[in-house]
């Protein structure tokens, strides 16, 4: 695990990276995971189909109709910033499980790319120590998501990027404090936030287009929307504390990434 300190050295000399490069690493890494991707994305869509149902059940869901005012802008405004707020339990829990499960998925895309034979684990981080910082960085992402939702779109555009280095951050660095991993996910965001938005909305395209499959087909395609925070992060700051240049030599061909 990296320092704080090292890690924030990284991103203040982070190299300029090419969108090209992060798009082509993105697919090409999607072709050999792709199916570890469903897994992951399937056990979300589960558990959020299983708390959603609990919340529910209990009465804690969110009760609001854009439908009993009409559909104006500031109806929509409205609707937007009290869903955010109405639905706050239920994100941060979601998010948590969220920060959990993808941690495990970017843990096997490392391995994958490192060529590390340690297994597909999609519940590596379902530890005690890891649980409870994992809640307490949902807690903190919930809330700034519901803050800038209530302010309507240009805030949670803005803090769309910050907010998806949360996860990879935690799952390369989990025993950095929390307080910590957040800030780190603000200076690589800010670093690096036009390329981290431009291809995470060109992976998001890409992976929407399972759509096409009758709907369910997007379950197999939408991960590769998480893999360019994971190759933004890894010509940032990097998987290990060897310098780059000791790895000149060690891919083969095949190796495009």
């Amino acid at each position: 695990m990296k320092s704080y300190e090292f890690i924030t050295d990284q991103i203040d000399k982070a190299p300029n990276l090419d969108f090209g490069d992060i798009i082509n690493n993105a697919i090409e890494l999607f072709k050999k995971v792709w199916v570890k991707g469903f897994l992951t994305i399937l056990i979300l869509m589960v558990a959020g189909v299983i708390i959603s149902l609990v919340f529910q059940a209990i009465g804690l869901a969110a009760d609001v109709s854009i439908l009993e005012t009409g559909i104006n802008i500031e109806s929509l405004s409205e609707f937007y910033s009290m869903s955010a707020i109405y639905s706050l339990p239920q994100n941060i829990l979601m998010s948590c499980i969220s920060i959990l499960l993808v941690s495990a998925f970017y843990r096997i895309c490392k391995n994958e790319i490192l060529r590390l034979n340690e297994g597909d684990n999609y519940f590596f981080y379902f530890t005690k120590d890891y649980i409870s910082k994992a809640l307490m960085l949902g807690i903190i992402h919930a809330l700034i998501t519901a803050v800038a939702q209530a302010l309507f779109l240009l805030p949670y555009i803005y803090v769309f990027v910050p907010l998806a280095y949360f996860t990879i951050i935690f799952a390369n660095n989990p025993d950095l404090k929390e307080v910590e991993i957040v800030k780190l996910s603000f200076a690589l965001g800010n670093k690096k936030w036009l390329i981290s938005f431009g291809t995470m909305l060109v992976c998001g395209i890409i992976g929407a287009l399972g759509i096409i499959g009758c709907g369910i087909g997007l379950l197999f395609t939408i991960s590769i929307a998480y893999l360019p925070v994971f190759f933004i992060y890894k010509e940032v700051i990097g998987f290990d504390n060897r310098n780059e240049i000791d790895f000149i030599g060690t891919n083969t061909e095949e190796d495009t990434f």
